[in-house]
């Protein structure tokens, strides 16, 4: 199986993804905060109203012979949604929209994994050696259900959810032909980054990569670091790296991604000759931002969308009076950009604003020639550029360079890409023309797919984080 991911914006032919599982359904108000939601998500609707569209278009665009023609059929009531359900008879089972809990369950059937995986499982999670013992007897896909999800096949909560496994970009990151595997800045992921190292190391479909997975240890004076240096430990998060071209990657130092890793990742990619190039981007330790892909997506070569606090206007202050700017009325959200080169990392260059660099990625590597052009969240007007920022408008999945993947809530960022040519259509409408043969895929360019997400907006996080690239054709 081939593993291979050079750009953001290639034509996307293989990813991980993992649809939301009962462990949504149980995630309660006291407790959102702590497991990194915004709020409690209604499973019913975010499953059937929202996430399977994404499921439909991902399976049309990447493996249409599981769906082209069968749409009806795979909707109708009597068959329940089996299409979609990960341990159903019915599941889709693609090798190209890969689901998580479909890999974890086919591992299960080796019973040394099994036992290895339910060991570690139920240490980090506290567990009973009754309830380990009852879990060993499991079915390896109520296992895989249950391991994911916390709760028995009797009902039972046995441990909290992960109900962030749906963001599967945050469980690590392709780097070419290698893996780049997470580590969790906040407790709540731990069992995340673990069962996704078990499906990495030991599920079939990866057998050839075992020898190129990455995974960051600490280094030996993180164990004796008092609590409050808790951030000079090496975190990661997948949404904070960006492949932006063959030998050119980002590294975002954010809430949940440190300077440590920042390092560590540049140091291992130049020893092991993968890039030529880190650049990192330090942004504001907020929740609003998150990861850089929070912040900025790309859309084509020469298109990005961008939040406006970090265009070039906004940190030069060209909005605002000789007085203002010199007594900074406004204090800018600093930003901070350092990009790294493997031939000589004592002389990193700067870039003032994230415009700029985003403009020297599309000329300097990706060589193009025509004017760089920026998509701002909200069409850059207050108050909107902030609230559709929040929800996700500039964390956006590229199915193929110029066609991508948002939510239709964001009103003005939509507005901002009909202004720049795009062609918007909502996925349902698109869906049908697809089956009617009115359309198809090639024909489909310059275009902003909206997506249904009263639901899955809640869970901060868009189609960027929803999805883990493993392989996309190069774009030169």
């Amino acid at each position: 199986m081939k593993v291979s991911v050079t750009s953001e914006i290639g034509t996307l032919k293989r990813l991980l993804v993992h649809s939301p599982d009962s462990g949504l359904g149980k995630v309660v108000p006291s407790k959102a905060q702590d497991w990194l939601f915004e709020d409690i998500v209604h499973l019913d609707t975010i499953r059937k109203d929202e996430y399977d569209y994404y499921t439909k278009i991902l399976l049309y665009f990447l493996d249409p012979e599981k769906i082209k023609g069968k749409l009806n059929e795979i909707d109708s009531t009597q068959n329940n949604r089996g299409f979609y359900k990960p341990e159903h008879q019915s599941f889709y089972k693609s090798d190209k929209v890969i689901e998580l809990q479909w890999l974890l369950s086919e591992i299960l059937n080796n019973s040394d994994i099994k036992t290895k995986l339910v060991s570690s499982v139920c240490a980090i999670e506290g567990c009973t050696y009754q309830i380990q013992n009852e879990l060993l007897n499991y079915e390896p896909t109520e296992l895989a259900k249950t391991l994911i999800s916390g709760t028995s096949q009797e009902r039972q909560l046995l441990f909290a959810p992960i109900p962030n496994f749906i963001f599967t970009r945050d469980i690590g990151i392709t780097i070419k032909d290698h893996v780049l595997l997470n580590k969790p800045a906040k407790k709540a992921r731990t069992r995340e980054a673990l069962l996704a190292k078990y499906i990495f190391f030991n599920h079939p479909l990866f057998a050839d990569y075992t020898n190129k997975i990455i995974e960051l240890s600490d280094s030996h004076h993180s164990f004796l670091l008092p609590k409050e240096d808790d951030e000079r430990k090496i975190t990661l998060e997948g949404g904070d790296i960006m492949v932006v071209s063959e030998n050119h990657i980002l590294v975002g130092v954010s809430e949940r991604t440190s300077s440590e890793a920042a390092v560590k990742i540049t140091q291992t990619l130049f020893e092991m000759g993968l890039m030529d190039k880190v650049t990192i981007v330090k942004i504001p330790k907020k929740r609003d931002y998150m990861h850089i892909d929070t912040v900025f997506t790309q859309v084509k070569r020469d298109v990005w969308v961008m939040l406006g606090n970090f265009s070039r206007k906004a940190v030069k202050h060209e909005d605002e009076s000789a007085v203002e700017r010199i007594l900074e009325i406004k204090k800018e959200e600093k930003i901070k950009i350092l990009q790294f080169h493997r031939s000589n990392p004592e002389n990193p260059i700067s870039f003032e604003s994230l415009e700029d660099l985003l403009v020297d990625i599309s000329k300097t590597d990706l060589k193009c020639t025509n004017e760089v052009r920026f998509i701002f969240s909200g069409n850059n007007e207050f108050p909107y550029s902030a609230r559709e920022q929040w929800t996700d408008s500039c964390n956006l999945l590229a199915l193929k360079e110029g066609v991508v993947l948002g939510y239709d809530r964001n009103d003005k960022t939509t507005e901002a890409f009909r202004n720049a040519g795009f062609t918007i259509i909502g996925v349902k409408e698109l869906l049908q023309q697809l089956e009617n043969n009115s359309i198809t895929i090639d024909q489909i360019k310059d275009t902003f797919i909206l997506m249904p997400s009263a639901e899955l907006s809640r869970a901060r996080g868009g189609f960027h984080c929803m999805s883990m690239p493993l392989w996309r054709e190069p774009i030169n």
